[in-house]
């Protein structure tokens, strides 16, 4: 019992499970704004939902519909998550760049400064 316990209270497993829950939140979130989106499509092209539509007796609705379904998460995806993070990670390169110098870089600069004095 006591593995069973340890292997749970792993890190990966619990940062898995909370991505799970997270991205299964997420999830719903961008299929609300999908639906809005498409209805926003419906509006202008008259209906947003293309299971009707078909090319030379060939039905393609279906595939449209999960075509620009796709496009759109993938840009709520990428301005909601991808973007902040990259901006995140910018930020955080700066600040780690202009952390304390090294210990060669003291030396020398102690080094300098004892030179000057004598």
């Amino acid at each position: 019992m006591k593995g069973f316990k340890d292997f749970l209270m792993q890190g990966n497993v619990v940062s898995l499970a909370v991505a799970v829950v997270i991205g299964t939140a997420f999830g719903a979130v961008v299929k609300a704004f999908t639906a809005i989106i498409l209805d926003l499509i419906g509006k202008i092209f008259g209906t947003p939902d293309f299971s009707g539509a078909s090319i030379a007796g060939i039905s393609v609705g279906d595939f449209l519909t999960a075509l620009v379904t796709f496009f759109l998460v993938a840009l709520v995806v990428y301005f909601l998550i991808v973007k902040p993070m990259e901006a995140i990670e910018a930020r955080k390169k700066t600040t780690e760049e202009t952390a304390a110098p090294t210990q060669e870089e003291l030396l020398t600069e102690i080094r300098d400064l004892l030179a000057k004095k004598n």
